[in-house]
């Protein structure tokens, strides 16, 4: 397996903040050294069901998780299987909630907050948040650049193949405050303050990088369902591929079949959404 990506999820980001608040990724988009597109996702809209489609590229409707309070271990080909059965190395720093759809379920806080198992045939090297107490008062989110730094540490140490980031911050932020506010602007600023060095770095480690979200979010700091907002959010690829006009839609179904393709793994038949990136 000669080519390696880094996934970015940054949570319930919606399309209008990407581009009016995220200056350092469109500045790279004005330079040229990365592409971006609109993706939609599936429905619901909701944060569970999109983690769990974003892996195995069919809807939740074929999975089965409908939100965030029908967590399970999902019974479907997904990125971490297959590229383990084509002999690559994966790692996960996440929310727990990927750990148990693709690895374990339930989660065990003292086994499962962090592992490294190199004969796993899913995840291999994983450090996972729980984010237990969640609230409006208090988010229970790490802190973002903690997280880069973590999945730094995993591709260094273990040479991954395939490596993903999720993060919540944002997602909390939107519910907490929505989006017309000072805060949230605030928010969106410094993810992409602090996501900016970690990107060149990345690419000098030799991995193409995927920068979207899971979903939107509306005015309201709400999604779940059909909307615009709700739905639709940016895509930035950094690498040597090439991919459709800029102003192609694309689908969150194409995510992991496009993984696969880029790392040379067979697609299986369940994922048929078209892969966007050559």
């Amino acid at each position: 397996m000669d080519r390696k990506i880094l996934l970015i999820i940054l949570d319930g980001v919606p399309l209008r903040n990407w581009t009016r608040l995220f200056g350092n990724l469109e500045g790279w988009i004005d330079a040229g050294t990365a592409q971006k597109w609109t993706m939609t996702s599936v429905l619901p809209s909701i944060s569970a069901s999109c983690y769990a489609s974003i892996h195995t590229g069919v809807t939740p409707q074929e999975h089965g998780c409908t939100g965030n309070g029908n967590v399970f271990r999902i019974n479907k080909p997904d990125l971490f299987s297959e590229i383990r059965k084509a002999g690559g190395i994966t790692g996960a720093v996440t929310h727990s909630f990927w750990s148990e759809f693709f690895n374990r379920h339930p989660f065990d806080y003292v086994r499962d907050i962090e592992y490294d198992e190199p004969e796993s045939e899913t995840i291999n090297h994983g450090r996972f948040h729980s984010m237990t107490g969640y609230g409006a008062a208090n988010q229970m989110t790490p802190s973002d650049l903690d997280l880069f730094a973590t999945l730094t540490n995993l591709a260094l140490k273990n040479n991954l193949n395939y490596g993903i980031l999720h993060t919540c911050t944002l997602d909390s932020m939107g519910h907490r405050f929505q989006h017309e506010s000072h805060e949230m602007d605030h928010a969106c600023f410094v993810m992409d303050e602090m996501l900016a060095p970690f990107i060149p770095r990345w690419r000098e480690m030799g991995y193409e990088v995927i920068v979207t979200a899971d979903h939107g979010q509306d005015s309201r700091g709400h999604h779940g369902a059909r909307d615009p907002l709700q739905q639709e959010f940016a895509l930035y690829y950094f690498g040597d591929a090439n991919g459709p006009s800029t102003d192609t839609p694309l689908h969150q179904l194409q995510l992991a079949p496009t993984i696969l393709s880029r790392l040379g793994v067979p697609i299986p038949s369940t994922m048929t959404a078209k892969p966007f990136l050559n």
